[in-house]
């Protein structure tokens, strides 16, 4: 009997029984068939070579697909395999699994693969993609997948079977002379595969324990032609230039010490920039309605035990003992948050109340998961919490909404993604709250202009929330700001307010932040701008720089009006060429430096240089000075 399935069209398509998605691709064109990747059936990725049903929708992948490159990662890592294989029989493989801009495969080896090998194993790949081998996909009894791989040798593959729990479908894909354990799908031949870069090795324990053997991971990226992987290579390149750890150093912002493991020493440099974005923060605070509050650090674990958060994120808390009393240094702000509100009583006219607190948090991240400044164990938040009535709800997102939203233009990231994650399968709270919750967030976006997608339950048990991610200069993104929304916190603590009808009623809790983590944002924000500040933020905003002994008088004097104004400067009166300091200006990446000579001094002007526009010319003094206060001012990027 013919087998109907339904096309995106919505037309009807009939094809013989046992036809495939290569065979539907077919008969609707040559090109579309030469350019397929895989199909998707009802919504499911399924290799080209896999049986249609009976009614189903079918689409046919082809490279212009977002699916697409995932299924071309996936089996470009089961090509990388097959080429270790073919160059090293003895080594043992690992799984190799797609992650973020491409992919990794983990090999039992002694010794460790070089660079050399790399090269290696990326020749052995081009011949086998040159090749075409086919990829076929087959299921197998949990007996037959045991006995082949312990025929193969593989006994990391032998206890990945044995882990797969009953009942479920074991499938395995032959390429050529290669054999692996996988649930697919594939490319139809490897011919399919034809821009992919091998990158680097290290270390990985065997399913993430350290109690098991360490392997040997290779990572890699593939692309559909060779222009996107070029592209991506020229990317790569720019974020290593742009790295926050690197141009730290060489900015002399901060540093790291085994002392103190994933923990930041700010440096006076550093320390500029660090204070520069709280006083920020703190500036628009005051326009917001918000009241800065200072909690402790040490905490009795009381406190956390009627959080929640003792029971629940423990493992990522660091504890101490005093005087027979067991204290935990605070990871977050919201518990000490609700003690103040609970320190007195409140009405409904009291409402929203917002507490915002820099206080600095702890949390205990694995080694193997820290990264420069965007994740560390110690750090502190703009974080902020608002008690309001839930009949305040919308009004208080909407003006969250229209802050975070300036925030992030007085930075440059004017791309955002946002996402709004919805009540999961446990939670608390009745329907009719996670309804008014949820269409509160959803009214609240779609009022301020801001595209979102659906994050199907993935809220917090307490409540719904909104994610924001930045797009920096890379296009890369950025988890950042977060409002969520809280019923739980406030019922543990008993939180109540006086309703108008004379009732008490107990206030929702908003969790808010914008910056999320100063550490991370500060991180991020250097990679975005490439370590040049825009000049509100930058360490040093001027640099002067003498021509001759006979300017230093008046390059003094330049420096003590730049002082009163408040101008973060640096005076240069090194016995060094001018061009020399002009470079060392440069790259540290000072927004200006005024270059004075004989004439300068004899004037009353400065010769303006910019970091990134070059010569400006002879300028008068006043009209410099007044034009950067106002820059700074109105914090111009």
């Amino acid at each position: 009997m013919p087998v109907s399935v339904r096309l995106p069209d919505d037309s009807i398509r009939q094809l013989p029984d046992g036809a495939t998605g290569a065979d539907l691709a077919g008969t609707i064109s040559p090109r579309l068939l030469d350019a397929a990747i895989a199909a998707r059936v009802d919504g499911k990725l399924k290799d080209l070579k896999a049986p249609l049903p009976e009614g189903a929708q079918v689409a046919i992948v082809t490279p212009k697909d977002p699916d697409a490159l995932e299924v071309i990662r996936h089996s470009t890592a089961h090509l990388l395999a097959q080429a270790v294989k073919r160059l090293f029989p003895h080594a043992k493989v690992g799984i190799g699994p797609v992650i973020e801009d491409g992919f990794y495969y983990d090999f039992q080896v002694d010794p460790f693969f070089t660079p050399e090998d790399l090269g290696r194993i990326e020749d052995e790949m081009r011949k086998i993609a040159a090749e075409a081998v086919p990829v076929r996909r087959e299921e197998l009894a949990r007996s037959a997948a045991i006995a082949r791989f312990e025929a193969m040798g593989e006994g990391l593959k032998v206890e990945l079977v044995s882990d797969i729990p009953e009942g479920e479908t074991i499938t395995g894909y032959s390429q050529g002379d290669f054999y692996d354990l996988c649930r697919g799908p594939h490319v139809p031949d490897t011919g399919k595969i034809k821009a992919f870069k091998l990158f680097n090795t290290a270390a990985a324990y065997w399913k993430g324990s350290e109690k098991n053997a360490q392997l040997c991971r290779i990572y890699g990226t593939a692309f559909h032609t060779q222009k996107e992987l070029d592209e991506h290579l020229k990317m790569l390149e720019e974020a290593r230039a742009r790295d926050h750890r690197k141009l730290g150093k060489e900015l002399g912002l901060f540093s790291f010490h085994q002392e103190a493991p994933a923990s930041p020493f700010f440096h006076p440099k550093g320390t500029v920039v660090y204070n520069e974005l709280v006083n920020f923060m703190r500036s628009l605070y005051l326009k917001q309605g918000y009241a800065e509050v200072i909690t402790p650090q040490a905490i009795d674990v009381h406190l956390w035990k009627t959080s929640g958060h003792y029971d629940h994120y423990r493992e990522n808390m660091y504890f101490t003992t005093v005087d027979e009393r067991e204290y935990a240094l605070k990871p977050m702000n919201c518990p000490s948050h609700c003690l103040i509100y609970g320190n007195g009583r409140h009405s409904y006219r009291d409402l929203p109340i917002r507490y915002a607190d820099f206080g600095r948090l702890h949390r205990y991240e694995r080694s193997g998961v820290t990264h420069g400044l965007t994740r560390v164990r110690t750090f502190c938040q703009d974080d902020a919490h608002i008690y309001c009535a839930p009949e305040q709800m919308k009004e208080e997102m909407a003006s969250f909404l229209a802050f975070i939203k300036n925030v992030y233009d007085t930075f440059g990231f004017h791309e955002l993604r946002v996402g709004l994650s919805t009540r999961p399968a446990e939670r608390l709270g009745a329907d009719e709250i996670w309804d008014h919750a949820e269409e509160a967030l959803a009214s609240a976006l779609r009022e301020a202009g801001m595209p979102f997608h659906i994050n199907e339950g993935d809220g917090a048990f307490y409540g719904p929330k909104i994610d924001f991610q930045v797009l920096d200069a890379l296009k890369r993104p950025w988890q950042l700001g977060t409002l969520q929304v809280d019923y739980s916190m406030p019922t543990r603590f008993g939180l109540i307010y006086v309703k108008q009808d004379g009732t008490e009623g107990v206030p929702v809790m908003l969790h808010r932040a914008i910056l999320g983590s100063l550490e991370r944002f500060m991180g991020i924000l250097i990679e975005h701008c490439a370590g040049a500040f825009p000049t509100w933020l930058a360490p040093v905003q001027v640099a002067v720089l003498p021509i001759t002994d006979r300017a230093h008088d008046y390059a003094r004097v330049i420096r003590e009006r730049c002082l009163d104004l408040g101008i973060r400067v640096e005076l240069d009166l090194r016995n060094e060429k001018v061009n020399a300091k002009i470079r060392e200006a440069q790259l540290q990446k000072i927004p200006y430096m005024l270059v004075l000579g004989d004439r300068e001094a004899a004037a009353g002007t400065v010769s303006v240089r910019h970091r990134s526009l070059g010569d400006q010319g002879a300028r008068p003094l006043d009209a410099f000075l007044e034009d950067l206060v106002r820059e700074i001012r109105t914090r111009a990027r």
